[in-house]
């Protein structure tokens, strides 16, 4: 079993920076593949980010890349991402998840283990 626990997000102009947070317990972090997803009202929840169990390969949705970072700290227990030059479309609620595979997937169901989310709400 693994327990994820969002933080960091906010309030935050358009064109702003937030660095929310996942931090993990339970079985073994290296283990598992971490994403980020992301939910607006209305919409299906959808694939923002992934990060390989070293954090070399990582894997990001064509809305985000290049304003978006995802990263781990494995001593840490934690993942991160880092989003940068925020627009009023990035507004949503930010899960983290855990797959317990060697393999990235930007599918929710290929993922094990769900945080409770944590809003991030962009103004102009």
């Amino acid at each position: 079993q693994v327990q994820l626990v969002e933080s960091g997000g906010g309030l935050v102009q358009v064109g702003g920076s937030l660095r929310p947070s996942c931090a993990a317990s339970g079985r073994t972090f290296s283990s598992y593949v971490m994403g980020w997803f992301r939910q607006a009202p209305g919409k299906e929840r959808e694939f923002v980010a992934a990060i390989s169990w070293g954090g070399g390969v990582k894997y990001y949705a064509d809305s985000v890349k290049g304003r978006f970072t995802i990263s781990r700290d494995n001593a840490k227990n934690t993942v991160y991402l880092q989003m940068n030059s925020l627009k009023p479309e990035d507004t949503a609620v930010y899960y983290c998840a855990a797959r317990y595979s060697s393999r990235y997937s930007e599918l929710r169901r290929d993922y094990d283990y769900w945080g409770q989310g944590t809003q991030v709400t962009v103004f102009s």
